[in-house]
């Protein structure tokens, strides 16, 4: 049905979408791990809801800062390198955390964690963006996102099985396994033909490409894409860490809000997978528009559900539909940027996105602590969300079955 069976049938394009799906499955295991971890770390060490906030930022704050040094780097070193180095100072930190003795000690190896998972995301996407044929890039890219999916599910079975009877720290040291994946990597990939083609010519200077991602020709692709990574991530991160959080402030159990959450999530990969075949058919702004508008609608709708039946409903579409925009996302920013800057590009518009992520945890943990009602923070969302969705709407180009340059 999707077309994508071409895809697969070339040994090598495969073998990249899958290597990097991969190291992608382990970074959104990590992330989802911590919107469960959170949870239970309330009980056993009593943080309030600031506290939860600033833990959950913190990772975010790691994310903003390798995005953009990682973007940076690999436009200078290859793709290859830096997504290898990234991938392992995630896991290392994140097997530490389980060894963390208190609050602070944790937030800073969560802050190390967030650096090389910050970092990987955008150097993988460029990479694979870049391998890829012009008709099957798009859908590649959204594929790739997929793996997002399945290791937000793995999390999310980790935590239901794992945290309730064995604790947090087990769920964290489970997180050191992508270092042993990254050597795999080493012999497994190798970096882009269009980077392999920019490596003969002498290297642009950092501050010409940081210029060039400003000038005149790209000015206008880069603030559309800075207001759609912030807009997308901060909703995203306000609601997707606090999901588990918010099921118990709603009445139910911890293990209960687990298995809820866990039903929410499988729902993301038909998110991934329609959003993958639309997005060759009627383009990237379509997929990204559509798909934007209607998690807005869903984040109103689930803010807003007094049933537990209304509930599951709202936060099925709330993860169809927002991971088809993230995988939307992915494979439309790559594309409008040249070669010997479309992983700084890519990387600083991550970065600034990122920073949605520093705030929206913490703001949702102050205006928890304040009594706000979930149905008013979620109209938060609502709003960011349609101011995202315009955005490209208005700003952005359509690169489908364009030949990046």
């Amino acid at each position: 049905m999707w077309n994508q069976m071409s895809l697969l049938q070339n040994p090598k394009q495969r073998k990249l979408l899958f290597s990097a799906g991969l190291s992608w499955m382990f970074d959104a295991m990590d992330v989802g791990m911590i919107s469960f971890v959170v949870a239970a770390l309330a009980k056993e060490w009593s943080l309030g809801p600031e506290k939860i906030g600033y833990l959950t930022s913190i990772n975010s704050v790691g994310m903003a800062v390798g995005a953009a040094a990682a973007g940076i780097m690999a436009d200078r070193f290859g793709r290859k390198s830096v997504l290898l180095w990234t991938l392992l100072i995630f896991s290392i930190a994140s097997g530490l955390s389980a060894f963390a003795a208190g609050y602070a000690v944790l937030c800073v190896l969560r802050f190390i964690a967030g650096f090389g998972l910050g970092g990987e995301l955008p150097v993988a996407s460029t990479l694979v963006s870049e391998s890829m044929p012009v008709k099957e890039r798009g859908r590649a890219v959204v594929l790739l996102e997929s793996f997002w999916a399945v290791g937000w599910i793995l999390s999310a079975l980790i935590a239901y099985f794992v945290i309730p009877d064995y604790g947090w720290r087990i769920a964290f040291a489970i997180g050191a396994v992508p270092a042993l994946y990254a050597l795999y990597l080493r012999r497994a990939i190798d970096d882009s033909p269009k980077f392999a083609e920019i490596k003969k010519a002498p290297p642009v200077p950092l501050k010409k490409r940081i210029a060039a991602v400003w000038s005149a020709e790209h000015r206008r692709s880069t603030i559309m894409l800075w207001i759609l990574w912030f807009t997308v991530v901060f909703s995203y991160y306000g609601m997707f860490l606090w999901l588990p959080t918010v099921m118990v402030l709603k009445g139910f159990s911890l293990v209960k809000s687990f298995e809820y959450v866990l039903i929410m999530t499988l729902a993301q990969l038909p998110g991934y997978f329609t959003a993958a075949y639309f997005i060759e058919k009627y383009g990237r702004k379509f997929v990204l528009v559509i798909y934007l508008l209607l998690t807005a609608v869903s984040a109103a709708w689930f803010g807003n559900s007094t049933t537990e039946g209304m509930l599951m409903a709202a936060g099925i579409c709330l993860s169809f539909f927002n991971l088809g925009a993230w995988g939307g996302m992915y494979a439309y920013t790559p594309e409008l940027y040249p070669t010997k800057i479309r992983s700084t590009g890519a990387g600083l518009a991550t970065s600034f996105g990122r920073i949605g992520g520093i705030i929206a945890p913490t703001l949702v943990g102050l205006l928890v602590g304040k009594a706000v009602g979930i149905g008013s923070i979620f109209m938060i969302f609502f709003v960011t969300i349609v101011i995202g969705a315009l955005a490209v709407l208005f700003l952005g180009k359509e690169t489908k079955g364009l030949e990046l340059e």
